[in-house]
């Protein structure tokens, strides 16, 4: 039995000149930059093929939109005045969460396949089209697994169920479980970023330690446990919380959720640890160490989701910019709105292009590798959240009126664009870091240099722009020309990268446009007719 298609005669008027629904879509398919930058990197295509088919059916998009038209709802006592403090979602959540998991999101880069974080960086890049807030507590899920090294037999419970591929959200004991969540809980008011100054106390208690303190920030609070940072006898430590305990709930104290700009599907919250049983990560004293890898590892995913919430706002503007005419054209026929479109198309896949060649690094096991990675995701996450608010406001005016309507799903990847750059390292913490990692990681600073010297000879603009990069910086810059560093750097970076990738279209626009800078301000001020392989690349 098919449905039967919705009425076009009503009555008053027809309906013409309106896009056909989307229906299914194939978001590996359909997208020749993605699978071109996984083969490229060494991502495996079978579990794309199949989760960009999976993520792609109309049926998944309305699942994100009803996860964040239902947000979740904090339930803190039962009817009897019983603490509870549980968050309850929609189902349409738990399909998401299922549905991604089970495609192996928080797997992918710890089952030894090649090319595991590749895989995994991609996978980010197709959730974030559809429902970017359900990616949260599956990206601190991978991103816990390599801090859980400090502690061999805390890793030989927790890892083999947070890389499990399953969805289990009972609430209860580890141990009775066969997969699970991990979020984290640093930031305090008084510190944000400066977690030096948490006064969350940790007394020890035997085999383990009992944590007193409040969170400002805690990301995703139902789940399984949480690593998190306190002030033990002998300095701040890093530490796994259990949510859940063996016939009793750990004392972790939701206090509110977040009334979020965006990402309201997601239930961020504040917690108080009340005399919480927590597992020492670690030394004493050595909690940052211990817990940046989760960091390093949440930043690769904070560089990927703004390509594809990007990528997302691209392709339903470009949809519409197709089956939608004015003044006898249709819109994508016109010279205007093809310069707009072609712009935000280079925005996606220099971030698209540029995250996979990190997330490469990732996957290397040598010293290089890792010092690149180190440096190569602070410049991604940087440059693509600049750029996302801007390329998702646009997306969104091609729509015009109809833009701004929740229906179309351009206004959830607005309200989501400044997360990833806000989250994990806001703009100014990250270009500190950029500055303090080259500085102290001399390694870092060479694979940085190899790797924009590799695209010379490719492009005689490119070759002029880098000369003078290095000739206004021949060491690190001031303080506050950090920002105007950065996103140089970041942009000759991945300039480096599409020029060595070969598509002659998209790496000239790119050095066109953000490296010889022959454009104006504003998207889609460009000079010129724009290559038609270029907008055929956008689907």
């Amino acid at each position: 039995m098919t449905d039967s298609a919705a009425r076009s005669d009503l009555g008053t008027h027809e309906v013409r000149n309106q896009p056909p629904a989307r229906g299914d879509c194939d978001l590996w398919q359909d997208d020749i930059a993605l699978r071109e930058a996984v083969s490229r990197e060494g991502g495996q295509a079978v579990p794309l093929a199949e989760y960009g088919t999976t993520m792609g059916r109309a049926e998944m998009r309305e699942a994100g939109q009803a996860a964040n038209r239902h947000s979740p709802e904090l339930v803190l006592f039962d009817q009897g005045g019983r603490r509870l403090d549980e968050v309850r979602f929609h189902p349409a959540w738990h399909q998401l969460m299922r549905a991604s998991l089970g495609a192996g999101y928080a797997a992918v880069a710890w089952d030894g396949t090649p090319g595991g974080h590749v895989t995994h960086a991609a996978m980010v890049y197709l959730a974030s089209q559809v429902e970017p807030g359900h990616c949260c507590p599956m990206t601190m899920t991978y991103a816990a697994v390599p801090a859980l090294a400090a502690d061999p037999a805390l890793a030989a419970i927790w890892r083999p169920r947070l890389t499990a591929r399953t969805y289990d959200p009972g609430r209860r004991p580890i141990a009775e479980k066969a997969s699970a969540t991990l979020g984290m809980a640093m930031t305090e008011k008084q510190g944000g970023s400066d977690l030096r100054s948490n006064t969350t106390q940790a007394e020890p208690d035997g085999d383990f330690y009992r944590l007193t303190g409040h969170k400002w920030f805690c990301s995703a609070p139902m789940s399984d446990g949480f690593l998190t940072l306190a002030q033990a006898p002998g300095g701040l430590t890093c530490f796994l919380v259990p949510r859940w305990l063996e016939g009793e709930r750990n004392g972790v104290h939701i206090q509110r959720l977040k009334d979020k700009l965006g990402n309201r599907s997601n239930a961020s919250s504040e917690i108080e640890y009340q005399n919480a049983i927590a597992y020492r990560l670690g030394d004493e004293g050595t909690g940052i160490r211990t817990i940046i890898e989760m960091v390093h590892h949440t930043r690769l995913d904070t560089a990927l989701a703004p390509a594809g919430l990007m990528r997302g706002a691209i392709s339903a503007a470009n949809h519409w910019a197709k089956h939608r005419s004015a003044f006898q054209k249709r819109l994508i026929d016109q010279p205007l709105m093809q310069a707009v479109m072609a712009d935000l198309a280079l925005d996606c896949e220099g971030a698209l292009a540029l995250g996979l060649r990190v997330a490469r690094a990732f996957d290397g096991i040598g010293p290089e590798d890792r010092a690149f990675a180190r440096i190569g995701v602070a410049l991604a996450k940087f440059l693509g959240n600049k750029r996302c608010p801007i390329v998702t406001y646009e997306a969104m005016e091609v729509l015009g009126g109809m833009g701004y309507i929740e229906e179309t799903g351009q206004p959830l990847y607005y309200r989501e664009a400044p997360l990833n750059g806000i989250w994990e390292g806001s703009g100014n913490v990250i270009c500190l870091d950029i500055l303090r990692t080259l500085a102290r990681e001399p390694l870092a600073a060479d694979t940085l240099r190899a790797e924009l010297e590799a695209a010379t000879g490719g492009d005689r603009r490119y070759d002029a722009a880098l000369k003078a990069h290095a000739e206004r910086w021949p060491g690190l810059p001031p303080e506050g020309e950090a920002r105007w560093f950065a996103e140089r750097t970041a942009l000759l970076l991945t300039a480096s990268v599409l020029i060595r990738a070969g598509v002659s279209a998209v790496a000239d626009g790119f050095v066109t446009t953000r490296i010889a800078g022959e454009r104006g301000h504003v998207t889609g001020s460009l000079s010129g007719p724009v290559p038609r392989e270029l907008l055929d690349r956008i689907g």
